[in-house]
């Protein structure tokens, strides 16, 4: 081995441990325990097998704001996705709309399987209106917060009608960070239009004039609060589906612990980070600060309801400690959904997790 590549390895080796020291010495910092990833048995990889379709509907985003859908499975945000790294998946998608559409695996490699990435006249062909039907077969090779959407006229499609959901791909090996979480949500930021919202084919690109708002497809506060409990430590999956966001949480820093599904070198606190339009970012928060706390986007015009405020990309972190009991608060006789978060579809395995939540109202057309 020559001076050169010896000189190499000993630089990477040192960059190596610089990341690991920065890893421990922030999570230590923060209140999570530090140390050595533990080994891990690895699991046999899973084949999952399932059914999704492209539906036309109608979505309740705001009171007295609906708007034309095209759903996966019917609903918005389309189902979740949960696999582990190294699984196969086999999507068997059939569209019943009158549009043509695709599913894109957004962050997944596609390696050796890049006819299955769902850019049509490039590696496949779209599915043809009136219940075509096409097959999506891949590894996860990619792990990490990842998500899928349609890959057609993606303006319209992805950027107010609704197509897209989550897709989770569990690590093989976790962080120990990562391990200590003790509850998981899932906030996909989106933006609509009003003016085509009764018009699937109104215009090409009807992103120009977003003026409703929404996480997980409600507009504050139609949306759910985040329930905790003193002591959780509650990561936040940050989905950038169709507006960018500087979420902004109250009374916290959060640790920016991935990009993109990947974790990152150095994590940062943060009270605010920016997502970009596609991207993902998760954060990690010890919940040491009983209260009644918001988190919203720093955009202050993703904040209302076509000009009502407060509204769109807004929503409450509720300690169990403090309760909601108080008459003035304005969720004070919610009626709570644990699962608008995605939080107990998290635990409900791996596959395809349907979620009745979030269902869109069948088009009658």
């Amino acid at each position: 081995m020559n001076d050169i590549s010896r000189r190499g390895l000993v630089k990477l080796a040192g960059i190596g441990a610089a990341v690991a020291t920065q890893l421990s010495a922030t999570e230590t910092a923060y209140g999570f325990t530090a140390g050595a990833s533990e080994t891990i048995a690895p699991v046999a990889p899973q084949t999952h097998k399932f059914n999704m379709t492209v539906e036309e509907a109608r979505l309740s985003v705001s009171r007295g704001f609906e708007t034309n859908v095209w759903a996966y499975n019917g609903q918005v945000p389309g189902p979740l996705i949960h696999v582990r790294e190294g699984d196969f998946v086999e999507a068997t998608v059939t569209n019943k709309t009158k549009g043509v559409h695709t599913i894109h695996w957004h962050g997944m490699w596609q390696t050796n399987s890049w006819r299955s990435d769902g850019a049509p006249g490039i590696n496949g062909l779209a599915i043809e209106s009136g219940g075509g039907s096409n097959t999506y077969s891949f590894k996860a090779d990619r792990k990490g917060s990842l998500w899928y959407h349609c890959h057609v006229e993606v303006p319209n499609h992805v950027g107010v009608r609704g197509m897209w959901g989550p897709l989770i791909v569990d690590p093989a090996d976790p962080l120990p960070i990562e391990k200590e979480v003790t509850k998981d949500c899932l906030l996909m930021f989106s933006g609509w239009n009003s003016d085509v919202a009764d018009d699937y084919f109104a215009q090409e690109d009807p992103s120009g004039h977003l003026n409703y708002f929404s996480i997980n497809g409600k507009s504050f506060p139609y949306n759910q609060p985040i329930r905790v409990k003193e002591g959780d430590v509650l990561r936040l999956r940050l989905f950038a589906a169709s507006v960018a966001v500087s979420f902004h949480l109250h009374g916290h820093d959060m640790l920016v612990t991935h990009r993109d599904g990947m974790p990152v070198p150095y994590p940062q606190l943060a009270d605010t980070v920016h997502v970009a339009m596609g991207q993902r970012a998760d954060v990690i928060v010890h919940m040491n600060n009983p209260g009644r706390w918001p988190f919203h986007d720093h955009a202050d015009h993703h904040l209302s309801n076509n000009g009502d405020t407060p509204g769109g990309l807004f929503g409450i972190i509720e300690y169990e400690e403090v309760g909601i009991d108080d008459p003035w608060y304005l969720w004070a006789h919610k009626k709570y959904d644990p699962d608008f978060y995605f939080t107990e579809s998290m635990k409900k395995g791996y596959g395809l997790i349907t979620q009745s939540g979030f269902k869109a109202t069948p088009s009658k057309s």
